[in-house]
């Protein structure tokens, strides 16, 4: 196990960004399966609304801005790297996302204490489906991002985050080109 303090940026940020992207496309792609995301827009006027549809480009891109937002979770995480990459600071780096980011956010998304106050109530499985997925991601992003910081020159991680990594930007890059080259495309 490294020394936390003698982290560089680098050694947070390329695991965080690559952790946060992997696990953001594949748990977010079970979860648009297993709780049907698709036909909750569909059928749910709230949801309708306010949500982009799972065809809409600006979703199927969702992925390839990640590595954005993982460099923003790897600021903090250097920030705080002597706790969080110390012996169990993937239970504290989960806590913290769990505490602000998810249940103690400002905006009031549909699992936060705002989101309770002044929400409407939406469809259960779509509720209870996307609370699932953000504790899923939130805690996988933890675990292995302490995992690989930790633990540097670990070839299978280094492959299988490199592999997916790459999978993960390719894939919806290649998708929405096909779809742009589609005739009779409009996007």
């Amino acid at each position: 196990m490294v020394d936390p303090h003698q982290l560089g940026f680098l050694n947070v940020a390329i695991p965080t960004v690559m952790v946060h992207t992997v696990t953001y496309t594949v748990v977010g792609i079970a979860a648009m399966n297993v709780f049907r995301y698709t036909g909750a827009l569909r059928d749910d006027p709230l949801h309708r609304a306010t949500l982009r549809d799972t065809s809409d480009p600006r979703v199927m891109a969702g992925p390839l801005v990640q590595p954005l937002r993982g460099l923003l979770f790897a600021v903090v995480l250097y920030l705080l790297r002597g706790t969080l990459f110390a012996p169990g600071g993937w239970l504290v780096l989960w806590i913290m996302l769990l505490a602000v980011g998810i249940f103690g956010t400002f905006a009031p998304a549909s699992a936060s204490i705002e989101g309770w106050i002044y929400l409407r109530p939406s469809p259960t499985r779509t509720l209870w489906g996307g609370l699932a997925e953000i504790l899923t991601q939130s805690f996988l992003l933890s675990l292995l991002t302490f995992l690989w910081v930790t633990h540097p020159g670990v070839a299978w991680l280094d492959w299988v985050f490199g592999v997916l990594f790459v999978l993960a930007l390719a894939l919806p890059a290649l998708g929405l080109l096909a779809r742009r080259s589609a005739p009779g495309s409009t996007t």
